[in-house]
């Protein structure tokens, strides 16, 4: 159940990260309350995840993949583009939350 939450709380912040974009500096209110809401379900599934695993193992996991699908969406949506350097830095990202939940002992498996 401990993964689910995790999943939970990475599309929250996703999905209020994305709406951030949208909001076009908090000037347009569905935007606002798409971001005021997806950070509220974020952090707290993260405060759930947060009485099993350790804080710094679910932060990197949470951030990692946040960042990587954040990335992807702008690339989607909002056509922004992603140099040679970018792409590395985001498949390092992934790589580290790979090694993270694949090889370290600090998570349950």
């Amino acid at each position: 159940m401990i993964w689910l939450y995790l999943v939970i709380a990475i599309a929250g912040e996703v999905i209020a990260t994305t709406a951030l974009k949208a909001s076009d500096g908090f000037t347009r209110a569905g935007p606002v309350a798409i971001v005021v809401v997806g950070y509220g379900v974020a952090f707290y599934f993260l405060a759930l995840v947060l009485r099993s695993l350790p804080l710094g193992v679910t932060y990197a996991i949470w951030s990692g993949l946040g960042v990587a699908l954040v990335t992807l969406i702008g690339w989607l949506v909002y056509d922004q583009r992603l140099d040679g350097a970018a792409m590395m830095g985001i498949g390092l990202i992934v790589a580290g939350v790979l090694v993270l939940n694949l090889f370290s002992g600090t998570t349950p498996h």
